[in-house]
């Protein structure tokens, strides 16, 4: 894997704060919203995505102790979330409807869903982290497809599809791996096996990103930064934060 040397800098201009115990577990964005899910909660926290200030709660009564995933689909103005229990191992997904009464809907997906996306078709793909495939969904919950993971892909945490119809599998180990795979499940590429690079090895790397030209953000999670992928080159990046004037408080 070749890397490049170039930091690239981002400012930071505003913190959501933990909120004692709960802290912030995920989140996505839709036109002029944040949409923000804490550990242990049953609701969605919606902020302004220009001043970041709480404008409202979503509640969705079918969440558990375990909600590692949101996206949401512009098409189809709704936002989903993915759910497990781990006393009745029983995994879901919810669709909450953004006009109206905030419908939900539910229903039942494979072993450990974390990390959600929208494809190209919008319709939503829900990564199984324990059953270690990808189920693709229409926005009503019908699946359309079942992509069952091969050999070299362990403990995939979040799967966004690109231009060529193939899959970026962030895969969350402590030697970390991002592969593209096929809708076969067979391993195109992998970036960081068994590899060395100027930016040092990935791990435990989760959310992912998927620019319009097709390369790749990854949220490097136990090294605590975001990598850049080009997928052209294979030139990898880390992305420095930069911090003027200290974190704010809100």
């Amino acid at each position: 894997m070749s890397a490049c040397f170039t930091l690239t800098a981002v400012t930071l201009i505003h913190v959501i704060p933990s909120q004692g115990i709960y802290d912030v577990w995920t989140l996505t964005t839709l036109d002029d919203d944040v949409f923000l899910v804490r550990s242990y909660s049953k609701q969605v926290e919606v902020y302004d995505a220009v001043t970041v200030t709480l404008q409202r709660h979503i509640a969705v009564p079918g969440l558990g102790r375990w909600s590692n995933g949101i996206t949401a689909c512009a098409r189809n103005k709704c936002i989903h979330l993915s759910d497990w229990d781990l006393q009745s191992s029983y995994s879901s997904v919810q669709r909450v409807e953004l006009s109206g009464r905030n419908a939900v809907k539910e229903w039942s997906v494979a072993s450990d869903p974390v990390g959600l996306s929208v494809n190209k078709a919008h319709n939503l793909v829900v990564t199984c982290s324990e059953a270690n495939k990808l189920q693709e969904y229409t926005t009503h919950g019908t699946l359309v497809r079942e992509i069952c993971l091969q050999p070299g892909v362990t403990a995939p945490w979040q799967a966004m599809q690109v231009s060529t119809g193939d899959y970026v599998v962030s895969q969350q180990t402590s030697q970390g791996v991002v592969s593209v795979v096929g809708v076969d499940g067979q391993v195109v590429r992998s970036y960081g096996q068994s590899q060395t690079s100027d930016v040092g090895q990935m791990k435990g790397p989760s959310g992912l990103a998927v620019t319009k030209n097709d390369d790749i953000l990854v949220a490097d999670k136990n090294n605590n930064r975001i990598l850049s992928i080009k997928r052209s080159t294979g030139c990898v990046q880390e992305l420095a934060l930069s911090i003027d004037g200290g974190i704010p408080s809100t």
